[in-house]
């Protein structure tokens, strides 16, 4: 057995994309992880307005281009690859400027041979997006925005088109919330029952895909009870608001850099500290 700063803590690990990495992570540095993929991301069934998107993009329509996640440049890159247009879409990104929300897709543009995006936004949200145009004026501005599915991103939407943008936005992917339910309500249990002493969250559909099975169960109540009496690690800001509304108070997250290493890192100090004699396990 690894021996290490988190040793005995078992650990809820819903990680879909990256889930081997994450949860490897985390047990060479001793603890016990409990791995149960939530979301599935998908491929779109039909692509076509996504095709149109990158038609606009080729033809220059966009000034600057916002992308919320790294999953949203594979899958417009894949798309666009598909209809024989990969080196023009590459091209034509070097061309606008890239505005992102948060180290996923700043990597992913790294990852495709992109420079450096020119407008990071100050903190991983929609409200940080906000901020990085704080000192334009976007009035008649032509942007295109990467959704991801859901609801999660229409305040930005509603935000820039509030500031006079002109917005052309596209959701390159879909979420498949079809991952084991067994699998899934056995995770459920054993956090109700008290088998593990954390979750580590790395996006808010995993968190939704959970409560969902809970409510379908009727453990809903049950499993938010469960979650408000044990530390929940979230890996940026957006899923820390979501717990704090739900009522979860101990959140663990990096300060700043929400990557997987920072994360671990902030896990293991946590651990440590509640396993000092004047503290109790977590």
């Amino acid at each position: 057995m690894i021996s290490g700063p988190l040793d005995q803590l078992r650990i809820l690990v819903p990680e879909s994309r990256e889930l081997d990495l994450f949860a490897g992570m985390l047990e060479k540095k001793g603890a016990t992880t409990r791995r149960c993929p939530l979301v599935q991301i998908l491929d779109l069934e039909d692509s076509t307005e996504a095709e149109a998107w990158i038609g606009q993009l080729l033809a220059g329509d966009f000034r600057d281009v916002i992308w919320m996640t790294g999953d949203g440049i594979h899958h417009l890159v894949g798309i666009a690859e598909k209809i024989g247009r990969r080196d023009a879409v590459i091209a034509a990104l070097k061309r606008s400027r890239a505005i992102t929300r948060g180290p996923k897709p700043t990597r992913a543009l790294r990852e495709l041979g992109l420079p450096a995006p020119w407008l990071p936004a100050p903190e991983p949200t929609s409200q940080g997006v906000l901020q990085a145009f704080a000192a334009e004026d976007l009035t008649g501005r032509r942007l295109g925005l990467q959704l991801y599915p859901g609801d999660g991103g229409l305040p930005l939407l509603d935000g820039l088109r509030a500031r006079g943008a002109i917005v052309f936005p596209v959701t390159p992917y879909r979420y498949a919330s079809d991952s084991d339910t067994t699998e899934v309500l056995q995770a459920i249990q054993e956090l109700v029952g008290g088998q593990l002493d954390m979750v580590a969250f790395t996006s808010s559909a995993q968190l939704t895909r959970l409560l969902g099975v809970a409510r379908d169960a009727g453990l809903r109540d049950t499993l938010l009870h469960a979650l408000t009496r044990m530390p929940i690690a979230a890996i940026g800001p957006v899923i820390e608001t979501t717990l704090r509304e739900l009522g979860v108070r101990t959140i663990l997250r990096p300060e700043r850099n929400f990557h997987l290493k920072p994360l671990v890192n902030v896990i293991a100090a946590a651990w440590q500290a509640s396993r000092l004699p004047h503290g109790g396990a977590a």
